[in-house]
């Protein structure tokens, strides 16, 4: 990938709401080039999504989070992608990451209750044939995602250090 799609993916990835005006002057370049670049980019896949970063904390919308870490049998001649397949299609799930280490998968899912998420695990997750293992940890406060701070209260709270 060239530089300067790899220099817009970088000012998008920081805030996808930059007018392209802005980074064609970030970038010394034309807007129509910049215009094109992002285009290709979006064609090609690898701009999937513009999302914001929203605090549902401080949104009247209530849900509850956990991260589920999946213990699971391959499939032969498909390895994890098969099993992936078969579990990111669950609305539940948010987001499904292939790990390295004590369990196969990480999923975030997020339901409206804690009874629904509960359901989603036990009803629908765990009897999977391939999976034979979970571990359910909930989410209860966010700091920070993706580079962004929550609730930071704009005040420096570490201790003052003195000679």
């Amino acid at each position: 990938m060239n530089g300067i799609k790899q220099q817009i993916l970088e000012i998008l990835d920081k805030d996808c709401r930059v007018p392209l005006e802005q980074i064609a002057t970030m970038l010394g370049r034309d807007m129509t080039e910049v215009a094109q670049h992002i285009d290709e980019l979006e064609k090609e896949q690898v701009i999937l999504s513009y999302r914001p970063i929203i605090n549902w904390d401080r949104a009247e919308r209530q849900r509850v989070e956990a991260m589920i870490e999946v213990k699971v049998t391959p499939q032969r001649d498909f390895g994890f992608d098969a099993v992936a397949k078969r579990i990111y299609r669950f609305n539940e799930v948010k987001s499904l990451y292939l790990m390295s280490g004590g369990y196969d998968l990480l999923i975030l899912v997020e339901a409206p209750t804690l009874k629904e998420l509960a359901q989603f695990v036990s009803d629908r997750l765990s009897p999977l044939e391939t999976v034979t293992g979970t571990a359910t940890s909930f989410v209860l406060k966010r700091y920070k995602q993706d580079g962004v701070v929550f609730d930071d209260g704009g005040e420096d709270e570490r201790l003052v250090v003195s000679p």
